[in-house]
Order: C-alpha cells, then structure tokens, then sequence
C-alpha cells in the first residue's frame, strides 16, 4: 500500500508504495482510509519532540470505511463508514471497568507505537514499520483493534467527520468529560489550533457565560468568535493572566485550559484560575519541558485542581457518536476547523504549514 514514512527524525516524509500491511487479527478490521487530518502531535514525532522510533506512519485523525473484519468481530461489517481512534477501549481492563477508557491498557501504544504484543503489522522491505500515535493512518489502509472503529452513518461525510477522530475529542472531551464545566461558568482557553478550538465549543455546549479564547494568531481568534468564545486576547499584545482577572473583576476564571501543548502555558492557566478553580493540561508539550507552579504552599492553599487529559477523557465508543450527532443537529462545526484538504502527496507542505501556524486543520484526501 501507499504510505507517508518517515524514515530518520527531522528529515520529509517519503510517500512510498511498498508497505506491506498484515491482515486483521481475529478481533481486529482493516479499514480503507479516506480522510486523515494532521495534528501537532504528527509534526512533533517528526522534530523528535515527540520521540519515536523509525521508520515509522504518523497520522491517527482518520476516517474509512471498513474492508475486512476478523473472525471474532462484531457490530462491524465490510463497507461500515467509520471514525478511527488512537484509543480504542479494550472495555475489561483496570481502566475501562472504572469508567476511565481513555487511559485503557490498549493507549499505551500512544507511547510503544506498536500493539500490545508489541508487532505492529507493518513493514517494508523485510522490516518492521511503527504504528505512530497507535493507529499509522498516512496511508491507504490501517489494521485496528475492532474498538478502534466507530460505525458512523453513511450519509455523514468522512472528511468532516474525520477530524472528530482526535482534536475535536479532545477538546470537547477535556471540558465536558475532564473539567466537567458547569453552566454559567468562565472559561479560558489558551492556544487555538484544532484542539484549541474544539475546547471553546466545549464551552459553549457546556453553556459557559464567557468563554476567553487566546492566540497570538489573528485568523485563530476570529475563528474562536465564530465558534463562541466571548472575548478574545492576543498574548503578544497584552498580559493573558492579567486580562483574564481583569474580565471577570479580579477573581479568576472557573477554569483554564492549555491547550497549544506548550508547557510555559500551564502556569499561565494556573495563575489565571481563580482559588478553587480548574486547570485543565489538554496539549502535549515536548517530554523536554517541565512544570513548576512555584511555591507548594501556595499550590495547597489555592484549592486549585490540576488535572491532565488523554483523549479528553472520552470513550470513543460513546464519545464519537455522540459528537457526530451534535454535528447533525448543527450544535457542533466541524467544517470550520478544517482549512485545507490536500493529496498524500502533498504531505511535507501540509506539515510546513502546520509548523508555520497556517491555518487550523489540513485533511489528507488518501
């Protein structure tokens, strides 16, 4: 098959077409993928801030339809539209019997970028290609656990729907699932690409009073009005902290969520939460940078929480239909997060212009 590889860190992928892709297990389907959008977390496998072994196929956005199901297989068949996910829910072990499927035994290979046995159903000529970000959708077909894929109806298009596949999962999940935000509360949300972006419809689904939007991207924050954030705040012009205690009379925000994936962002949301407030860690910032809140007394006597969040929390089994129905219901916009649509081929130019901050999302049309 055709595949987007990358084979040394900080180097272009190379589109070849001499993958070989084992056939699915028997609780196992291959899917034909069709959309696949590109996410920060792609970009940074490929600058080694992410690190990862190689060759490797990033990608795990993705939508398609189902080709081939494994004899133990139920609730899918061939020609089934589906969403993927980099989390599929294996629903017995420690995590999922807890209700807590986003850290199931199944993402750990979020980190192994193989499957749990540690083979990745990859290879090319004669070697073993990773499963980047547990899925390795650059390509024109993938082979995933059965939870994997979420059935979608037909009639939806994939390349809307592919991108609730990991941005729109996480920020949507990270505030109703994670934070858990109340109706009528203050929210900030810092950085405002795919995942930024999907937190502030979180916001509004969750009917936040005053949704706060901030990036130093001009296009960003007027995509963030559109989509209902109440005030916005260019970072490079004011004083994101200050201005959020400034709009809610110097208390603080009920919540804050980071969400550009930059680590210097968490104090900021840490300071910007009001005492008693919610800081919630959406973005992946590089295993090189650490956090310090500054005094652990004044961290204890905030009664701040500060939480992390995989997959926004979801159970993509509940979580992706339940996202495709707010988007049919027209309570949810996908097609404004998606910018671009390119070719494979086209890989290394839509990698640039994520790394440029052009535009929000770009879908691969495999």
């Amino acid at each position: 098959m055709r595949a987007a590889v990358l084979e040394a860190v900080g180097e272009a992928l190379v589109v070849a077409d001499d993958v070989e892709i084992a056939p699915p297990a028997a609780d196992q389907v291959k899917v034909r993928v069709s959309h696949c959008g590109i996410c920060h977390s792609d970009l940074s496998m490929t600058t080694g801030a992410f690190p990862a072994p190689v060759p490797i196929i990033l990608g795990h956005e993705a939508a398609g339809v189902v080709e081939e199901v494994g004899s133990h297989v139920t609730g899918l068949a061939p020609g089934d539209s589906v969403v993927l996910t980099p989390c599929p829910p294996c629903g017995t072990c420690y995590w999922c019997v807890r209700a807590e499927a986003a850290h199931c035994v199944h993402t750990a290979g979020l980190g192994t970028n193989a499957f749990p046995d540690g083979s990745t159903g990859l290879s090319r000529a004669g070697q073993p290609v990773w499963r980047g970000v547990n899925l390795a959708a650059f390509s024109e077909y993938v082979v995933v656990h059965q939870h994997g894929a979420v059935k979608i109806p037909a009639e939806v298009p994939r390349e809307v729907a592919c991108v609730i596949g990991c941005a729109v999962q996480t920020g949507v999940g990270a505030v109703l699932n994670t934070a858990q935000v109340v109706e009528g509360a203050t929210v900030l949300v810092l950085g405002l690409g795919g995942i930024g972006l999907s937190t502030v419809q979180g916001a509004r689904l969750a009917g936040a009073a005053r949704i706060l939007a901030s990036d130093p991207v001009a296009e960003r924050r007027d995509v963030a009005k559109l989509l209902g954030a109440t005030d916005l705040i260019d970072p490079s012009a004011e004083n994101a902290v200050e201005r959020a205690r400034e709009i809610t009379g110097g208390i603080g925000v009920d919540y804050a969520f980071e969400a550009a994936g930059v680590g210097a962002l968490i104090p900021e949301a840490y300071q910007a939460a009001r005492n008693g407030g919610t800081i919630v860690c959406v973005g992946a910032p590089a295993l090189s940078e650490s956090l310090d809140l500054g005094p652990a007394a004044a961290f204890v006597v905030s009664g701040k929480r500060l939480l992390g969040t995989v997959l926004g929390g979801s159970n993509s089994l509940l979580e992706i239909p339940r996202l495709v129905s707010l988007w049919q219901s027209g309570r949810l916009d996908l097609e404004t997060l998606i910018t671009a649509r390119r070719p494979l081929d086209e890989i290394n130019p839509a990698m640039d212009d994520l790394r440029a901050s052009r535009g929000i999302r770009t879908v691969l049309e495999l």
